[in-house]
């Protein structure tokens, strides 16, 4: 039996952020990222630091990735092998 958990949904009901299915950073890492570049910090530096392309950098920093916001909540039964792979992405 899995958990229940309640995750970010837009306003066509799809998850959205660190909620979504395929998600690999956190949305505090995310706003790091928007952050750190607005402290001057390079996109070929932020590529680096959070280990992904240039353009996905570019993608969070100007919003075209991860840049939904939340109409509503939703609750989700999520199965216990993807609860504990979900906690070992995150450590």
């Amino acid at each position: 039996m899995g958990t229940i958990r309640i995750v970010k949904v837009n306003d066509r009901g799809l998850r959205i952020g660190e909620d979504h299915q395929h998600a690999t950073h956190t949305d505090a890492e995310i706003e790091l990222a928007r952050q750190l570049h607005a402290d001057g910090m390079s996109y070929k530096k932020l590529a680096e630091k959070f280990e992904v392309s240039k353009s996905t950098i570019a993608g969070w920093i100007k919003y075209r990735r991860r840049g939904q916001h939340v109409s509503d909540w939703r609750r989700i039964d999520v199965p216990e092998s993807v609860n504990s792979s979900e906690e070992l992405r995150r450590e």
